[in-house]
């Protein structure tokens, strides 16, 4: 029922769990092995975002700017005017929820070749609260022209992405989490910027049939759903849509039409992030009842990441609620 290329310990009690954000590390620090225009600044959070091993890598291509974002993006453009390949990282709250104007400005007006990294975006950023948990990014960057917004769900696909990202000629925006995530998917599981991925196929011996559409780290509460709902007498899929921006609107299309009902899921605001995006396409092409599940008008707070999770009702349950409800 699942895809191929997925981790076998999907469902395992055990499965392991590592912050995706290591992945982009891992991934920048490999970008900078395979082209020397690669370079990385960062906001003061080295450590945090995981631009550390890059920094010591290579010290010479690394510019520490210090607590000042709007600069942070303002620099990055410049060097991208250059011929250098910038990716500057803060949390996403400061970048680019401070910077907006300037990236919006200084790189995406002028398309220039960077690529903003925001890092501890979600509720699941927990005891930090509601100044640094941003739930508001992807709408703010999806509106933006020339920008490409991603949220890979663990941390070989933030790797991927990573690597796909210092390829593609253009501003790009990568979502990370803080905390330690399910891994989803394995170091051969295909990633390509603007193509969705069918990770769970429904059961069709079931008459009804509902698809589920997932961005981000969240993605693994959608594949528990989905084998809850194909075990208890639903036809659950599951699509993993890593690029908001551009949308594969041929998966989302075929998606559509294969099931009843769309449920998207995601750890950010409904309004205006990715389950807007497939309604709003949805909407024209091929009208479809979409149910979003997401935070819903509401700030963060402190807590617990998982706590968060289950208030906000981002959550398995929570999930497979908004299935059965959309159903009828």
């Amino acid at each position: 029922m699942t895809a191929e290329h997925l981790n076998p310990n999907l469902f395992s009690d055990s499965i392991e769990r590592v912050p995706n954000r290591n992945g982009f590390g891992e991934g920048l620090k490999e970008a900078g092995e395979r082209d020397k225009n690669v370079v990385a600044l960062c906001a003061d959070l080295t450590e945090s975002t995981r631009v550390q091993a890059f920094k010591e890598a290579f010290p010479e291509r690394y510019i520490e700017i210090g607590v000042a974002e709007q600069n942070l993006a303002s620099v990055a453009s410049g060097m991208a005017a250059m011929g250098k390949i910038p990716f500057f990282a803060s949390y996403a709250m400061f970048s680019p929820g401070r910077s907006w104007e300037q990236i919006r400005t200084t790189i995406a007006y002028n398309n220039m070749n960077a690529k903003i990294v925001g890092a501890h975006a979600g509720v699941s950023v927990g005891p930090d609260g509601a100044t640094h948990q941003a739930i508001e990014d992807m709408a703010i960057m999806r509106v933006v022209p020339n920008m490409v917004v991603l949220a890979p769900c663990d941390v070989h696909e933030a790797k991927r992405a990573t690597l796909a990202a210092a390829k593609y000629e253009g501003p790009v925006y990568i979502r990370l989490g803080r905390e330690k995530t399910p891994v989803v998917t394995t170091a051969a599981t295909p990633f390509a910027i603007g193509k969705a991925s069918i990770y769970m196929k429904r059961d069709e011996a079931h008459e009804r049939k509902v698809g589920i559409i997932a961005t981000g780290t969240i993605l693994h509460n959608a594949l528990v759903a989905g084998k809850e709902l194909n075990e208890g007498g639903i036809g659950a899929s599951v699509m993993n849509l890593a690029t908001v921006k551009p949308l594969d609107t041929e998966a989302v299309l075929a998606f559509a039409k294969e099931h009843d009902v769309i449920v998207t899921v995601e750890e950010h605001q409904v309004a205006g992030g990715m389950g807007s995006v497939v309604a709003e396409y949805l909407g024209e092409v091929h009208p479809t009842k979409v149910v979003r599940v997401g935070v819903k008008d509401l700030f963060g707070q402190s807590g617990d990441p998982d706590t968060l999770i289950q208030y906000y009702g981002i959550d398995t349950p929570a999930i497979v609620t908004a299935a059965k409800k959309a159903l009828g």
